[in-house]
């Protein structure tokens, strides 16, 4: 018999929906970031223009442009989530099957193309997701459900981050992808299987009052004063971690780490940490509630980017051995730990401060916010390690967390509503 409350709700449908939407989530944008650009230098495409390929994350940044007409509109009889989801989710089951279909030496503009249909196929399939996540949850569930939704997301990256590469050594690519296209299905099922969420209100009347509603409902909520606050928070919460892992793998081999060690490394002491971190986070939520697990898992955040400062104080390192892969590991582990623990936290919190009449559309700008510092500030890493060094540049980063840590006594105080 499992007596832990904590236990006890991780082991429900509700969480299993998380699960399936976390997967669901991940897969086309893990998909996008490591198959994508591995299958094009294989096929002998630049080193530029595959760079070029990271402009089509753009629909993430943005998604909130378009989130008020899945607020207003249900596409299907389905109703308005899950219309929605199981459009994109479809959509995403081709475009990537097609993906390989097309030659990168003749056909680059076309899969182009295609990769910009499945970033933004993929970017509302979250829209709809979130808002389901946050429609289904009860607040005291936020939490637990969130964590294990990022979870899930981070797994999902296995598949075409390690599965599908292991598979194009022995596959063409086009079965490739079509078998990649395939760990879609779950979340289809998924989609066809749950029902809309009973506690989901109506749909806004008209497409104007879809838009503009949802910014004045939170200013008005919120007040002027403290509606700036909690956006400033969310931007600021995990600009430091984000900015500390822009140029990480760079920073690994600047220290004389060769890229093999770098990936056995990376691949087992940076994911099960944050799997691991972001389980406990959430069941520690369950308890702690959701403001005082924003300050506990953000000092371990902030202090996770000192191990890097810490690894460039060392130097670089003539020989590679034991002690210093033991060195990379522990750093990387902890930071991915305080990544797993901070996210549980961050994205519980996005999600308490939407109001249900406007979930989408408020749940993707706070998403798309919290997106700004890695799509935008991230770029300008590079030259401030050239100015400051790798040890100042992380330092800098550490500073760059304490504004978020500070306005957590005005959005989320010790002592004020911890659900």
């Amino acid at each position: 018999m499992i007596r832990s409350p904590a236990l006890r709700l991780l082991l429900t449908r509700r969480m299993l929906i998380c699960v399936l939407t976390g997967f669901s989530s991940g897969l086309p944008l893990y998909l996008l970031l490591n198959l994508v650009p591995a299958w094009l230098r294989t096929e002998g495409i630049s080193l530029k223009a595959i760079g070029l390929f990271a402009l089509i994350q753009f629909p993430y940044t943005w998604k909130f442009l378009w989130a008020p007409l899945l607020d207003r509109y249900a596409f299907g009889p389905m109703g308005r989530r899950r219309g929605w989801m199981l459009l994109t989710q479809l959509v995403l089951l081709l475009t990537v099957a097609a993906l390989g279909m097309f030659s990168p030496g003749a056909d680059l503009q076309t899969i182009s193309l295609i990769a910009v249909v499945v970033a933004l196929a993929s970017a509302t399939q979250d829209i709809a997701l979130d808002a389901y996540r946050r429609e289904l949850l009860s607040d005291d569930e936020l939490g637990l459900g969130n964590s294990v939704h990022v979870n899930a997301y981070r797994v999902a990256g296995l598949v075409p981050g390690s599965l599908s590469l292991i598979l194009a050594d022995h596959l063409p690519w086009s079965s490739v992808f079509a078998v990649t296209a395939l760990f879609m299905v779950p979340g289809i099922a998924m989609t066809l299987f749950i029902s809309e969420p009973k506690l989901a209100a109506s749909a806004p009347r008209t497409l104007r009052e879809a838009v503009a509603e949802p910014f004045r409902e939170f200013w008005q909520r919120a007040g002027a004063r403290e509606a700036l606050m909690i956006l400033l928070f969310i931007f600021f919460y995990k600009l430091g971690d984000s900015m500390c892992t822009a140029l990480a793998t760079p920073f690994y081999l600047d220290m004389g780490y060769a890229k093999s060690d770098i990936g056995l490394v990376a691949k087992n002491a940076g994911l099960w940490p944050a799997v691991i971190g972001g389980l406990l986070g959430g069941l520690w939520m369950v308890k702690l509630g959701i403001n005082r697990a924003l300050w506990l898992f953000g000092i371990v955040q902030l202090l996770s980017i000192f191990g890097f400062a810490w690894l460039g104080w060392l130097g670089h390192h003539a020989d590679i051995g034991t002690p210093e892969l033991l060195q990379l590991a522990l750093v990387i582990g902890f930071e991915a730990l305080g990544v797993g623990l901070g996210t549980a936290a961050f994205v519980a919190f996005i999600a308490r401060a939407t109001h249900p009449l406007y979930t989408a559309t408020q749940y993707a700008l706070f998403s798309s916010l919290a997106a700004v510092p890695r799509t935008f500030l991230n770029s300008t890493a590079g030259w401030l390690v050239e100015w400051m060094g790798w040890p100042g540049f992380f330092l800098l980063c550490a500073a760059l967390a304490l504004p978020g840590m500070l306005l957590l006594m005005r959005v989320a105080p010790w002592h004020g509503n911890n659900t």
